[in-house]
């Protein structure tokens, strides 16, 4: 391993510092997006039984603000059973409103995740520019140097290589988490009419 860095010459470290900043961007959103913690199970089943029991009535407004911060899935319910009161429009805009909340906090670094995959290939670009420089370098008045030439073509193709194998998995995951947040927003947004519709009957 270590040849091969000696072989991408400097311009490589730019690309091993990015590749471990998006790994540890990934690891992150894999433990932050676990679905317990996200949509807890007891959670949605806790409300649903309250509800059916008692009405909405039966949760103060410390204890709806203590579900909203307890995950994204309680920013969701809490908001459908403090507005439930609101017209159909109203509550649905509100509930709307809180997805974006929730899809917000569950995007963290996300956006992170996709510079790493646009950027990467640019700084292999990089790394494949100053190759080429090295390469130019090895022609003198006396002849070419191949041991410079060689080198050149290495930091080149090393560099061209690194940017697309950290940008590859960096889009990949990007995508993944997108799809993911939406599926569990959109489960979310489903428990909160499921408690509606217990409310309004």
């Amino acid at each position: 391993m270590w040849n091969i860095i000696e072989a991408a010459g400097w311009p490589i470290w730019l690309l091993i510092y990015t590749s471990i900043f998006a790994v540890a961007i990934i690891i992150e959103r894999f433990w932050s997006l676990r679905t317990a913690k996200v949509i807890p199970s007891d959670l949605f089943e806790n409300i649903k039984k309250r509800v059916l029991n008692n009405g909405p009535r039966d949760f103060k407004p410390k204890e709806l603000e203590d579900i909203k911060k307890n995950s994204a899935s309680g920013i969701i319910l809490s908001t459908a059973i403090k507005n439930y009161k609101f017209e159909t429009e109203e509550l649905r805009l509100s509930i709307e409103q809180a997805g974006k909340i929730a899809a917000n906090q569950m995007s963290k670094y996300l956006a992170l995740l996709g510079t790493v995959g646009t950027v990467a290939p640019l700084l292999g670009l990089f790394g494949t520019i100053v190759g080429m420089v090295e390469l130019f370098e090895s022609f003198t008045n006396s002849g070419a140097s191949v041991e410079t030439f060689a080198r050149g073509i290495s930091i080149a193709l090393y560099n061209t290589a690194g940017g697309i194998v950290v940008a590859v998995p960096a889009m990949i995951f990007y995508r993944y988490f997108k799809s993911n947040i939406s599926n569990k927003i959109l489960l979310m947004e489903n428990q909160a009419s499921e408690i509606l519709n217990i409310i309004k009957k």
